[in-house]
């Protein structure tokens, strides 16, 4: 195995026996003639020169060696989210003149409980629908898909490219995810196309992945940026989701939800490996996670798209949804609190664990105050139900939540770019100081869990193209949760 390749900590391990190795023969020396030694130190150097300088030169190698086979930092130079223009807000009242113009259903049952979903959800009246539910034969084609995926992929990309001052032709590698659309050519094309990228850049597609692929997406392009040296310097990765040909016109109730809680969301954001950068970026990525428990049956079946009784392709929530989120939050919380909790809180919870082991079962792991380790958290932002299970399991206060509740009432549950939607209101608060550190975190379908954890490098600020700039000195609203139909 080459030295390289070793872990940090055997790497060190390595140097240390090295150095000892050599002190340990300067000081033999100085016992075996019986001298001080300062003495022994010159009798050594003229009698041992050839082993003395062989020792030395290897020690030196292995710490350059160590030096040059760290991982390359990793840093967020910028984001944007797009935020769609003015009239296409989906209010209650232009959702409920849609469902009834627009829907074919054979009772007002699946109705009535979208409206009753909707009353519930924790949403208002300023979020952003597709296009096709603003055209005149309100129909979802392949071509008003396409259509929404480039409103919100230009957009954001033109901003993100203006605020980072990197051109086109700097970009070394493209990720884009979409859960439920996949277009041929693909999204990463259509951007390949659009700004006229060089043909050596490498694109990668995901989707399938859920909320989740937007903190997948960035772990991505880490291992990307750390595994290809300095030829792969600026990734851009491009988060979205396409309500368009995933609107469900079935009656199934599980399968409705999506319909009420979806809203229209892209982010864009640009990292890179190039040190020249990290005065200018805005955070640097220590720690990302991805757990994957789709090997319980429960958990793979928990979001599932699939055809209804009547043949019609829909996502189904299924009511064991926030089970499966909070027992799977726990077990991802196993791995990652080692990486991040700080001492005290490492200690208590490990206590707890083995204390759990040894009952068999008899007793609950206690749960780690996370909040001693990060001064901001973005929690999921899939639902009210799911932000409120996230708060149970961490045991967070309602001002740790807040952000992901009013990120909810603002834009609705953007799917996979979410958590940068409320990354924007803690930036427009103007609460994130350098120094501090954040945690992402998000669930997706299959069932994942996927955490990234940055620590800022700079204070935050507002910039022009904030989504919340036009609303945010009205939140935080003091009854989120309340009916937006009267």
């Amino acid at each position: 195995m080459e030295f390289a390749s070793l872990p940090i900590h055997r790497r060190l391990q390595i140097i240390f026996f090295a150095l000892l190795c050599s002190t340990f023969l300067l000081h033999a020396t100085a016992a075996l003639y019986r001298q001080p030694i300062t003495t022994a130190v010159l009798h050594f150097l003229s009698t041992h020169l050839l082993l003395t300088s062989i020792t030395s030169l290897s020690a030196g190698f292995l710490l350059l060696f160590h030096l040059r086979s760290r991982p390359y930092p990793v840093f967020l130079v910028n984001y944007s989210c797009y935020q769609p223009p003015s009239h296409r807000k989906c209010t209650y009242d232009m959702a409920n003149d849609f469902i009834l113009h627009a829907a074919r259903f054979s009772s007002p049952e699946p109705i009535e409980f979208m409206r009753n979903i909707y009353s519930k959800s924790g949403l208002g009246n300023d979020t952003y629908a597709p296009p096709f539910m603003f055209e005149e034969n309100q129909t979802p084609t392949t071509k008003s898909a396409i259509e929404e995926a480039k409103e919100g992929i230009f957009s954001a990309v033109d901003s993100l490219l203006s605020k980072t001052q990197i051109q086109p032709e700097e970009i070394d590698a493209v990720i884009v995810t979409c859960g439920c659309f996949s277009p041929s050519p693909s999204l990463s094309s259509l951007i390949m196309n659009h700004y006229k990228l060089k043909p050596d850049v490498k694109t990668y597609n995901l989707s399938g992945m859920g909320c989740s692929s937007g903190v997948i997406s960035i772990d991505l392009a880490a291992q990307i940026l750390r595994g290809g040296g300095r030829k792969i310097k600026n990734v851009l990765v491009v988060i979205t989701e396409n309500i368009t040909l995933n609107w469900y016109e079935g009656e199934e109730r599980s399968m409705l939800v999506t319909n009420c809680i979806f809203r229209v969301g892209c982010a864009a954001v640009m990292i890179t490996n190039d040190p020249s950068r990290r005065s200018s970026a805005k955070m640097e990525l220590t720690h990302s996670l991805r757990t994957h428990h789709g090997a319980d049956d429960s958990a793979y079946h928990a979001a599932f798209q699939e055809e209804d009784v009547k043949g019609v392709t829909g996502i189904s929530l299924t009511k064991d949804l926030i089970r499966v989120a909070g027992v799977n939050l726990r077990e991802h919380i196993k791995i990652l609190a080692p990486r991040v909790l700080p001492l005290n809180q490492l200690v208590t919870y490990m206590y707890s664990v083995v204390a759990t082991t040894l009952s068999g079962g008899q007793y609950k792991p206690v749960m780690p105050d996370f909040t001693a380790a990060f001064e901001h958290i973005c929690v999921h932002t899939g639902g009210k139900a799911v932000i409120e299970q996230v708060g149970r399991v961490m045991k967070f206060s309602d001002s740790v939540t807040e952000p992901a509740r009013m990120t909810l009432n603002r834009f609705g549950n953007t799917s996979s770019s979410l958590v940068f939607y409320e990354l924007a209101y803690f930036e427009a608060k103007g609460r994130v100081k350098k120094g501090d550190k954040m945690w992402m975190i998000a669930f997706g379908t299959g069932f994942k869990v996927g955490s990234l954890v940055w620590k800022w490098i700079r204070d935050s600020e507002s910039e022009y193209d904030n989504p919340w700039n036009d609303s945010i000195n009205k939140y935080p609203l003091k009854i989120w949760f309340s009916r937006v139909c009267k």
